[in-house]
């Protein structure tokens, strides 16, 4: 007999709507998830919910607003979707389901529904190449939560990270293929950033920065965030033959000094100074097109970097939900079988 699968992807989550109080209550579940802020929890809750939430979610709407499609609405929520329903398509044998690690459709209301399906093997796959504890972490650890009130479990498989898959590169290398890599003056590989102390909690007897992590990939670093992003850059640099002289790795996203650097907007800022005028940006990090990409990068670092000097800077598309991206996503899982 023919063992049943199911198939749940995870990404990390948007507000129903751009109104102040969906984003509050957005940033309130992603902030009080101890992977994502460690701080002690009453510490953490008087920080979320007097101080951040109330000033930020302010800020943030108005951000939401821009990003948001009258059309589609979220652009996170309607890539994600349709991912999932591509790979429905390609795999018609296996229940697809997606879910967002915070807000809707939740998690546990996803996998509720497929468990009544009875699947022999339940496959968690979080859209996130590199492993972070805040977020492919985060996303394994609630699924963990909803399985253990569960009588019945069945066969369950993570993936946990796959920065160095040969099917997700080709991905990108696919989306790359409508830019002349030769006329820009410099490319950009920016990743989502993460705080220092996350990155050296990987390192169980040292600090990130002591184990030259930017060099190369070794046993003790293979689930540094730090490692895994310089490896997914040098990957992607060869086949695209993109001369290490050529690119940078950066980080954006940062909420203080004390995260990854280089910075994306600072890195940028001085590439304009210094008379480079053509950047294109590749965020690896994110598998379909959101804030951090549309406008981030797209609206935000632009206008940094033309303010500054430089004339033009193009965004390589995420993979979104393309058949590249489809069919990587089903290879990687029956490669793991």
């Amino acid at each position: 007999m023919t063992k049943s699968k199911a198939l749940l992807l995870i990404n990390l989550g948007t507000p129903d709507t751009p109104s102040y109080w969906s984003v509050f209550k957005y940033l309130n579940q992603f902030l009080m998830d101890r992977r994502v802020l460690d701080y002690p929890y009453l510490l953490r809750f008087f920080l979320v919910k007097f101080i951040i939430c109330p000033f930020r979610s302010l800020s943030s709407s108005k951000i939401y607003k821009k990003l948001w499609d009258k059309d589609i609405g979220s652009p996170l929520l309607h890539n994600t979707k349709k991912l999932s329903e591509e790979i429905q398509n390609l795999l018609p044998d296996c229940d697809v389901s997606f879910a967002m690690r915070y807000q809707k459709p939740s998690i546990e209301n996803e996998l509720n529904k497929l468990l009544l399906k009875n699947p022999d093997e339940l496959i968690i796959f979080p859209l996130f190449p590199h492993y972070a504890s805040s977020s492919s972490g985060s996303a394994i650890n609630e699924v963990l939560r909803i399985l253990d009130k569960k009588w019945s479990i069945p066969e369950v498989r993570f993936i946990s990270q796959f920065y160095n898959n040969e099917d997700f590169l080709e991905a990108w290398v696919d989306k790359a293929k409508n830019f002349d890599l030769e006329s820009y003056d410099k490319i950009i590989f920016s990743y989502h950033g993460l705080p220092l102390s996350h990155v050296d909690k990987i390192h169980i007897d040292s600090l990130c920065y002591e184990n030259d992590c930017e060099s190369g990939m070794k046993e003790s670093n293979k689930y540094c965030y730090k490692a895994t992003t310089y490896e997914t850059t040098r990957l992607l640099a060869k086949k695209l033959n993109i001369d290490s002289s050529k690119y940078i790795v950066s980080y954006q996203s940062r909420l203080s000094k004390k995260w990854l650097e280089p910075f994306s907007d600072e890195v940028l800022e001085d590439l304009a100074k210094s008379g480079k005028e053509n950047v294109l940006v590749f965020s690896p990090a994110f598998t379909a097109d959101c804030l951090e990409t549309i406008i981030e990068i797209g609206d935000e670092y632009k206008e940094i970097f033309i303010k500054s000097g430089g004339k033009k800077l193009d965004l390589v598309p995420s993979l979104n939900y393309s058949d590249k991206w489809a069919n990587a996503i089903i290879k990687i899982i029956n490669k793991e079988d």
